[in-house]
């Protein structure tokens, strides 16, 4: 996957990883079928990830402008 932005948003890619998960525990599906559920649930949680990582990362510029802020009004 590359470096750019997912294409879907965070809530559908967790929504879609939920329901593999779900169907993957549910069993009586064959066994090509649970390897590409498998394939695009590793797909959803990577893509979930990084929505998570970036936010982390924005959250994390967010504190140090603030403090920035502030240590410039002191």
């Amino acid at each position: 996957m590359s470096d750019d932005k997912p294409t879907i948003g965070y809530e559908q890619a967790r929504d879609e990883l939920v329901s593999v998960v779900q169907r993957l525990e549910a069993g009586g599906i064959g066994l090509e079928e649970s390897i590409a559920l498998w394939e695009r649930g590793e797909e959803l949680a990577t893509i979930c990830q990084r929505w998570l990582d970036g936010a982390r990362e924005r959250l994390a510029r967010a504190q140090q402008d603030d403090q920035s802020d502030d240590s410039d009004e002191a």
